[in-house]
């Protein structure tokens, strides 16, 4: 057998000990690669917000709250008061909500100003935009697609039958699979004609957008917030800070645990083979050859965790987080990030037990029982 077999199939000679060890690191590894998805998907819904579609920026409500955007909905007569500000040129609120879309029990619906759907990044692919205050509306071509609605069909929304009029598409992954529909409408279907998500606006040419939210901030910033493409929110780079943050915080206690375990593992492992090792020892295995195997054995367990937790983070998340409002993104580099750990944690908690071998005397080792 040569020593490359060797090492892969001698860890999984304990069996139990081997399992114990592989479910601990593959745990670490299923929270890393999980809460590494969901904050992509996070950091990549915040930025499709902040860049909103063909606004300059948008405008939002100042508390948290159970909206699409995570925001209490505003009142809207806003619009009109962010319309009157100095440098802006249009304002034009949206109404986001969840609500059941055809044959989905929730889906997004987003309601806004037929003249203002230039300012949401989508063009029509087919058909015509929706007229307002009409039972029409705009299928994503995502979700057209998905579900086989063409132009001329009918949908129910939240009970009430609607016009299929056209098909977009869109940069924003937020808005691919959603259908719009008049925002008078919506109001009409949540029976709340006064409430809005957030505003849509875009300045007189030749106008900073910088300098029109600072305005706008500073007459109404007690009470909403701005949002542009070149000054993120406070809030939401704060919320992203943290994430990232908790993020890496729990990745090194994964880091600490699985290498505690790993350690506890190879130890015992070199304890139960402790004659073994004087005879590979005393046949004329060096301490280098003998650090190698036991370093080795640590990283086959470690990456095995690491394919596991892997795979079962990566489904978990897939599967679950769309239930729960979240969109995860996964990238190369989470799992290339997992891995690293993985491998990390293989070499730090093999190198003491193997240092703790290769300094056993073969005489001692060959008397032990």
């Amino acid at each position: 057998m040569s020593f490359l077999k060797f090492i892969l199939k001698n860890p999984f000679r304990r069996k139990n000990s081997a399992i114990l060890a592989i479910v601990g690191i593959a745990i670490g590894i299923i929270v890393i690669v999980a809460l590494g998805g969901i904050t992509e998907g996070l950091v990549n819904t915040f930025e499709d917000t902040i860049h909103a579609g063909g606004a300059d920026f948008t405008v939002s409500g100042k508390e948290t709250g159970d909206s699409a955007y995570g925001t209490n909905t505003i009142s809207s007569n806003w619009t009109d008061k962010i319309a009157n500000v100095s440098g802006v040129d249009e304002a034009f609120p949206i109404y986001v909500v969840l609500t059941s879309v055809g044959d989905d029990y929730m889906n997004t619906l987003i309601g806004i100003d037929p003249n203002g759907t230039a300012l949401a990044d989508i063009s029509m692919k087919e058909g015509r935009i929706f007229e307002d205050n009409s039972s029409e509306a705009i299928l994503g071509e995502i979700y057209a697609e998905d579900n086989n609605y063409s132009v001329g069909d009918t949908i129910d929304i939240d009970r009430e039958e609607f016009k299929i009029v056209g098909i977009y598409e869109t940069g924003d992954q937020n808005m691919a699979g959603g259908v719009f529909t008049s925002i008078s409408k919506v109001g009409d279907l949540m029976d709340d004609e006064d409430s809005i998500s957030n505003i849509y606006v875009k300045v007189n040419k030749g106008e900073d957008p910088q300098t029109v939210a600072n305005r706008i901030d500073s007459q109404y910033g007690d009470n909403i917030t701005t949002v542009t493409s070149v000054m993120e929110m406070t809030q939401m780079a704060d919320m992203l800070n943290m994430l990232q943050a908790s993020t890496w915080a729990i990745s090194l206690l994964a880091i600490v645990v699985g290498g505690l375990g790993i350690i506890n593992t190879m130890l015992m492992s070199v304890f139960e083979r402790t004659r073994e090792i004087g005879v590979l020892k005393a046949v004329g295995w060096s301490n280098r050859k003998i650090l190698t195997m036991i370093v080795g054995e640590s990283l086959v367990i470690t990456i095995v965790s690491a394919i596991i937790g892997s795979l079962i983070g990566f489904a978990a998340c897939t599967i679950l987080g769309p239930q729960i409002g979240i969109e995860p993104l996964f990238t190369p580099k989470i799992f290339i990030q997992a891995f690293a750990i993985a491998i990390v944690v293989g070499i730090i908690g093999g190198i003491y037990p193997a240092l703790k071998a290769v300094r056993l005397p073969p005489t001692e080792a060959l008397r032990y029982e």
